[in-house]
């Protein structure tokens, strides 16, 4: 009789949690499963906190409801599969604006991460160049092309369209600039209808026609009590062994699987498993491959990272918008790159006293210095620049949080998903019981490392359960 499986999922984050469910799900019944956790905390950018006496998001706050083909996003999915279903809540108020020249400014309706299928919706706050998007008789896009999304949509639409409207709408996600993110990782539905679109009105169009979405149907939601629910029920669901505090420090393959080296080096701990799904960030993935798979260790480990930190303060009846917050293009010259105004975008949170919950998130790729600032010049920086973009001078918080994320956002230049690719097929080939998971490779985003970390599992059942026969 076959002994059960054991199986090691590296990295705490969203994704190796969705992994080790799936592995619970879908694997033989008795399989181990240990996931190491090189911080004391699972969920790695999913951190509920408490701020003013109700929990608070100090991470992620959201996740998409529908997939890129218009289905149940895998986000939806995992939290139906973990009965928190009757905890979704929906944004009240979805309405968000620009900071230009400054004054607050609707964003427009109808556009594809900024990206205008009708020029006419983005006059308001940009002027568009409509005669360089011209039918030259090609697909803008070869058929395994990549360009940055600022190079494209430069050529077609102007500078201002990009510098307005796309770069801080993308800043707002990955903290970098348009002009260095890849189109197929951060936008795959506009690379795919611009392979076969000769402009990039008519590809917006395409994308956005094959991905309908219901008039009324919202686009966001999150969890009441916080996301950390999402991390603990996938904690419980998987039932794996929780090691936290356990840094991976060497992996080497094995005649019968893989060999882990856990802890630090003068009592370190040896363990022995058949399969690994590595879900950490791409510098400490590169480290565990120079080992077994040097070739692969330069392609994952020279993906760059931004840095961020998300300032929170709770201010007393302030005098606020009916908005979900405001976008900071790069060019106004702000610290802040985004706010959200949380207890007037998410219902549930609003407060009987008035007590207003207001999140900046402070830092662009390539701009690090700025947060090398203290805490608290930081978040009198955000209360200063929240003040004058709103044009009223906001009360004095009550309290408030500053969160770091140092190397948190990946910045995906163009040819990242190939690179990707070659990558997974080299494992595939060599060491079919390794699999990468989550950020480093996917995309960022909630769902996004949720089908990440599932697919992962997938592969090494799969891989698993070829070599048993």
């Amino acid at each position: 009789m076959a002994r059960p499986w054991r199986v090691a999922v590296v990295g705490g984050g969203i994704a190796g949690l969705a992994a080790a469910v799936q592995l619970r799900d879908r694997a033989p019944d008795g399989t181990e499963i240990i996931v190491y956790e090189q911080s004391g905390a699972l969920g790695g950018k999913l951190r509920t906190g408490e701020l003013a006496g109700q929990p608070v998001e100090f991470g992620a706050e959201s996740f998409l409801m529908r997939d890129p083909a218009g289905g149940e996003s895998a986000a939806v999915a995992l939290v139906r599969r973990l009965g928190l279903a009757d905890r979704i809540v929906h944004p009240t108020v979805g309405r968000a604006a620009l900071a230009l020249a400054g004054r607050l400014r609707p964003i427009p309706g109808g556009t594809l991460v900024g990206v205008p299928g009708d020029l006419a919706t983005v006059t308001t706050v940009a002027r568009p160049d409509a005669a360089a998007d011209r039918d030259e008789g090609r697909p803008l896009l070869g058929p395994d092309g990549d360009v940055s999304v600022g190079a494209l949509v430069r050529s077609r639409f102007g500078d201002e369209v990009v510098d307005r409207l796309v770069d801080p709408m993308l800043g707002g996600v990955y903290a970098g600039r348009a002009d260095d993110l890849s189109l197929v990782t951060t936008m795959p539905a506009l690379a795919r209808a611009a392979r076969v679109e000769h402009t990039l009105v008519g590809a917006v169009r395409a994308a956005q026609a094959a991905a309908p979405r219901a008039p009324g149907a919202p686009v966001f939601g999150t969890l009441a009590g916080g996301l950390g629910t999402l991390v603990e029920a996938a904690a419980r669901a998987s039932g794996a062994t929780l090691r936290r505090n356990a840094a991976v420090r060497e992996l080497h393959p094995t005649p019968a699987g893989w060999r882990l080296t856990v802890g630090p080096t003068r009592d370190a701990e040896q363990v022995e498993v058949d399969a690994v799904v590595l879900a950490v960030p791409a510098r400490p993935a590169a480290r565990l491959l120079a080992g077994p798979v040097p070739e692969l260790a330069d392609t994952v480990g020279g993906l760059d990272y931004a840095s961020v930190a998300l300032v929170t303060l709770a201010l007393p009846e302030p005098e606020l918008p009916e908005l979900s917050g405001f976008l900071v293009p790069s060019t106004e010259g702000l610290l802040i790159k985004a706010s959200t105004f949380f207890t007037t975008k998410w219902g549930h949170l609003r407060r009987p006293d008035g007590l207003a919950l207001v999140r900046a998130s402070v830092g662009r790729y390539g701009e690090e210095t700025s947060l090398q600032r203290t805490d608290e010049d930081l978040a009198a920086t955000v209360h200063r620049e929240l003040s004058a973009v709103l044009g009223v001078p906001l009360p004095a918080p009550v309290d408030g949080h500053v969160q770091r994320w140092g190397g948190a956002l990946p910045q995906y230049t163009p040819g990242h998903a190939d690179r990707v690719a070659a990558a997974r097929a080299a494992l595939r080939a060599g060491h079919p019981t390794l699999a990468l998971a989550g950020a480093a490779y996917d995309g960022v985003g909630i769902p996004v490392c949720v089908r990440s970390g599932a697919t992962a599992a997938d592969e090494i059942i799969t891989a698993l359960e070829g070599s048993a026969r």
